[in-house]
């Protein structure tokens, strides 16, 4: 594996449903590397082993592989299609050398299709896209590559025609050679070279045209070629081909039918002719110890580094560390981890092959490879040799965007929150914080079906039982006026009684200035002593609430006057009479319901801009300004925080899976009366 022009790796990605695992299943078996074709839906896949996975029919982790394949060793990422998962897809694509993007010829280009295309586009990631699923009713070629001329980020060049559609799609004609080919038996990944058919004579001229195009405005010497000569040459369609899709510039489209095997060695010859290896890749740049830029060229002559871009739990391994080797040649026992500053241990180096580990001695640049049980290495770190130590930027993840309130079992609370720590390395979309106010411990993710499949790993794997509920909003409490109140605790019941007795002034403070006590009793009507026990009785009202036991804010209170009996008093007897006059001037102030309020930022396309205002303006939001950005609208907008616990949800039912948003807490707001009367009640039951 040492012949780095002759490596390859790519993530296989695309939509929910598209046949990515069924492609790599059928890859891995055509090239030899398993021995039966799996299949998804019976949970027989190489690829899709996890429990999780099995019963939902989808990936949720991706899974590693690889296979040779004339003469060339391929590392191959099968990525989750599906929105709660598809940050493996979007790290996947920031540590891989090229992909190949799959669209199903029914569905055709989907929401999810277009955030994959963006990740392509924004990289410029070389690709090939391939057409899938052929084989099925209602399969269309045409409609499907109109689809993607028209509404993805990329310059798709057609290298592959189906012969035949639906369930008589039987072959396919290569526009760069002219050569036709028919598949053998269904399974086999087989095919056998045959002459174009006639009827599709005319359409091959036609494609082979447009990839001349294509491929000469690539370069300018194949441009003069092509207009002096008027086409270009097999060889010169194969030269430009491959330079352009190095550049990201171009996307060559192939056909075929994963679950049938059809089509799969053509794809496999694709991506050793004409996708880069490591060595055809810029070098990763990454900074010194004193902060300096610096560079590592794809090279067994440079010093060895890698970016730990995974981590994951083995029932069998413990911890495995998963990274991507960027130079040098990685062997022996121990490497540098320059983002902790300290040299760690290892016991053997593996290959990830679906559920197993396959041992390697030594690791080189472009090789996908795992480590386990490192002591201090997490996900985002470079490990690199201790004599040339560098630092990479860590792959980019996505924000969580929903929150649930998240405890335990009876017994589990323990176990849950370790087996939940545990869940945070190996899953950086993951966030576990704590609401002060409510108490509760929220656990925020990339959406719903996201979390509750944490929560059934967890079972399956810690046995802990993980309950979801929808968050307490933390409302608060203040008062819109003012008043002056007399507290006063009396009480005698034989032997030494209570008494205490205060006067006080309550008037509202500007949002966010909070509480303020003042002392302005003259003389001694209350004795300095008890003086404090008044505030400390007061500040312990305004945490419990009066209206419907929210923390009360921005309050001013003044202490005039009083009384107290030289026995009976005590602090315990004024701090009950502040708390008892400041319930009552509280009320005569007039109590008002406040609601946070978050900043919302989402991006949606022209078409759902509509959709997506009115439906701010149903939750009582307040659009504040809008901006377009890399084909995307932007709306910014205020929302009271009750409104938007789910939007998640929402907004993928809105937009077919297109839109995506951020919020901040920005402040707190009045609650319309209305809706206060209901929390209020609420709270009261």
């Amino acid at each position: 594996m040492q012949d780095i022009s002759k490596l390859r790796n790519i993530a296989i990605i695309g939509h929910g449903g598209c046949g990515k695992t069924s492609l790599a299943e059928a890859m891995l078996f055509t090239a030899g590397k398993i021995q039966r074709l799996g299949k998804v839906d019976d949970g027989s896949s190489a690829l899709d082993f996890e429990e999780e996975e099995i019963q939902r029919n989808v990936s949720i982790n991706t899974s590693f592989h690889n296979y040779t394949w004339d003469k060339h060793d391929v590392f191959l990422l099968d990525t989750p299609g599906d929105d709660n998962f598809i940050n493996e897809s979007f790290v996947a694509t920031q540590i891989v050398d090229s992909a190949v993007f799959i669209i199903g010829a029914v569905l055709g280009v989907k929401g999810q299709t277009i955030k994959f295309a963006d990740f392509i586009a924004e990289r410029s990631l070389p690709s090939l896209i391939m057409i899938n699923k052929l084989d099925r009713e209602r399969a269309d070629f045409d409609r499907t590559l109109d689809q993607i001329s028209e509404q993805l980020p990329l310059t798709p060049v057609v290298i592959q025609i189906p012969i035949g559609e639906e369930e008589n799609f039987r072959g396919m004609v290569d526009i760069v050679s002219a050569k036709a080919y028919l598949f053998d038996e269904k399974g086999s990944g087989k095919m056998t070279e045959t002459d174009v058919p006639d009827d599709l004579e005319d359409m091959v001229a036609l494609y082979r045209e447009s990839l001349m195009e294509n491929v000469a405005e690539t370069d300018d010497d194949l441009i003069e070629k092509f207009l002096e000569d008027g086409e270009l040459s097999t060889e010169d369609l194969q030269l430009g081909l491959k330079a352009g899709v190095a550049e990201g510039s171009i996307v060559p489209v192939c056909v075929g039918a994963a679950t049938a095997n059809y089509g799969t060695s053509s794809i496999l010859d694709l991506i050793n002719d004409i996708l880069p290896s490591p060595e055809e890749r810029p070098a990763m740049m990454g900074v010194d110890p004193a902060g300096e830029p610096i560079e590592r060229k794809p090279s067994l002559d440079e010093p060895f580094s890698g970016l730990v871009f995974k981590t994951m739990a083995d029932q069998y391994a413990g911890r495995l560390t998963i990274f991507r080797v960027y130079s040098g040649l990685l062997s022996g026992d121990s490497f540098y981890n320059a983002s902790k500053e300290n040299e760690e241990r290892y016991g053997q180096l593996y290959v990830l092959e679906g559920k197993e580990q396959r041992a390697v001695d030594s690791a080189c640049p472009g090789m996908i490879v795992a480590v386990a049980k490192l002591k201090e290495t997490t996900t985002g770190d470079t490990l690199c040799d201790h004599s040339a130590p560098i630092v990479y930027d860590a792959a980019e993840v996505m924000e969580p965007v929903i929150s649930y309130a998240v405890s335990g079992g009876k017994d589990d609370e323990e176990k849950l929150f370790a087996s939940l720590t545990r869940m945070l390395d190996e899953d950086l979309t993951l966030r576990l914080t704590r609401q002060e106010q409510t108490g509760e411990v929220l656990l925020s993710g990339v959406g719903q079906v996201h979390l509750e499949v944490v929560g059934s790993r967890i079972k399956r794997k810690f046995g802990a039982e993980m309950h979801l509920a929808l968050p307490k909003v933390p409302y608060k409490e203040t008062i819109k006026g003012s008043a002056k109140v007399q507290g006063k605790h009396k009480k005698q019941s034989g032997g030494r009684g209570q008494f205490g007795d205060c006067t006080i002034e309550i008037s509202a403070q500007p949002h966010g200035d909070g509480f303020v006590f003042e002392d302005k009793i003259v003389g001694g009507v209350i004795p300095q002593q008890y003086r404090p026990a008044v505030e400390k009785g007061i500040v312990e009202a305004m945490e419990r609430g009066v209206l419907a036991g929210y923390p009360i804010v921005d309050v001013k209170i003044v202490l005039v006057d009083g009384s107290y009996h030289t026995v009976d008093s005590s602090e315990m007897a004024f701090k009950i009479a502040g708390s008892i006059a400041f319930k009552k001037g509280s009320e005569e102030a007039g109590l008002v319901l406040l609601e946070p309020y978050m900043d919302m930022t989402i991006r949606v396309g022209k078409d759902h801009v509509g959709d997506v205002m009115g439906d701010l303006n149903s939750r009582r939001g307040k659009v504040m300004g809008m901006d377009s950005a890399q084909g995307k609208e932007i709306i910014s907008a205020q929302v009271p925080m009750a409104e938007v616990l789910r939007y998640a949800t929402d907004l993928t039912a809105m937009t077919g899976g297109l839109g995506t948003f951020s919020t901040v807490f920005t402040h707190y707001e009045e609650v319309p009366a209305q809706i206060a009367e209901k929390i209020v009640a609420d709270s009261k039951a």
